[in-house]
């Protein structure tokens, strides 16, 4: 398995020395964005307003649950929910859009 990255903004929770050091025991990368920016991540973003405004109405009840919400949250991000970006398609239509406009060559000239 690959290791596990936390992307966040600068916020001063995700700087904070305590919260570092969760990840340093753990394993876990921190990757940050430039600045306080939150349109340079607009996917993680999209994806954890699904997260609380959807799912997080109420507590998980353990860990496996809180994965199932994050799985679902980025299935409703791809495959349900469209973009403005996509001209109202969701990316898995457009995903597929673009594989069914490619041919595929399984021959070298």
């Amino acid at each position: 398995t690959s290791p596990l990255v936390h992307h966040s903004d600068r916020g001063q929770q995700y700087c904070s020395a305590l919260y570092q050091s969760v990840h340093e025991r753990n394993g876990i990368t921190c990757s940050m964005t430039d600045g306080y920016d939150c349109y340079q991540n607009a996917l993680a973003e999209r994806i954890n307003g699904i997260l609380k405004n959807e799912f997080l109405l109420s507590r998980p009840a353990d860990l496996a649950q809180a994965r199932e919400m994050v799985k679902e949250s980025v299935a409703i991000y791809n495959h349900e929910r469209p973009h403005l970006a996509l001209k109202y398609k969701t990316p898995d239509d457009v995903h597929q859009a673009f594989y069914r406009q490619k041919s595929v060559n399984l021959y070298q000239d």
